[in-house]
């Protein structure tokens, strides 16, 4: 059974065709075995470069092999998934983006060939002045029909500012990490491991939150 179905692929070709501007590079991390939905996450992500005619570049690396590469973009959980453009945006997708998260995989990837985001400009004006290391986690499920709002907007903030790092966590796939950080419900947003929000916020109230976890 295909992941994507016929009627999906042509809705994202004819978008690709009309959305995207620049090459698109995804970097994905993965192994043979000891990962769940590796296999799957491989085959969503092949379909979409063969969709883009040739403008996504889509690389394939190994987790347990490719050590420098893994130190290099700091991939600690696999499946991993990373969206760069003409940039290397801290974009990145732990476990599969299925359900609810495709259509944030796909707004990424148009977002990172255009180089620009839909985010307010008063809201892009003040995430550009932010001079400080942010680290954003996005903790989802695939049914979850908020999380892929949050993820974007913190995908988005990635984009307009390289010192924000934006990850999505599918918490089925890494429960470990769901009891770390105590996930009960989602979207959960946690800001440099200080600041944590439960359920989707406004790009604003995202904004300020980031800033009270900087202490600004």
């Amino acid at each position: 059974m295909e992941l994507i179905s016929e009627e999906d692929k042509k809705f994202i070709k004819e978008r690709f065709e009309n959305e995207l501007e620049k090459d698109v590079r995804i970097i994905y991390f993965t192994e043979h075995y000891k990962c769940r939905y590796c296999a799957e996450t491989g085959e969503i992500l092949q379909t979409l470069a063969e969709l883009a005619d040739g403008k996504i570049k889509l690389e394939q690396h190994e987790f347990e092999k490719e050590k420098e590469l893994v130190e290099k973009y700091k991939i600690n959980k696999i499946p991993a998934t990373l969206i760069f453009g003409e940039k290397e945006y801290k974009i990145r997708f732990f476990g599969i983006p299925s359900g609810y998260e495709f259509s944030t995989l796909l707004e990424d990837i148009i977002d990172v060939s255009k180089g620009r985001t839909g985010l307010k400009e008063n809201v892009k004006e003040e995430i550009r002045k932010i001079n400080d290391d942010v680290h954003i986690q996005v903790f989802v499920t695939p049914t979850c029909p908020y999380c892929p709002m949050t993820v974007h907007i913190a995908h988005q903030m990635a984009i307009e500012n390289e010192k924000i790092t934006g990850d999505m966590v599918e918490v089925i796939e890494f429960p470990h990490l769901a009891q770390k950080y105590n996930v009960m419900g989602v979207p959960k947003i946690v800001i440099n491991e200080t600041r944590e929000i439960v359920g989707a916020v406004p790009e604003e109230v995202f904004l300020e939150e980031i800033k009270a976890a900087l202490g600004y």
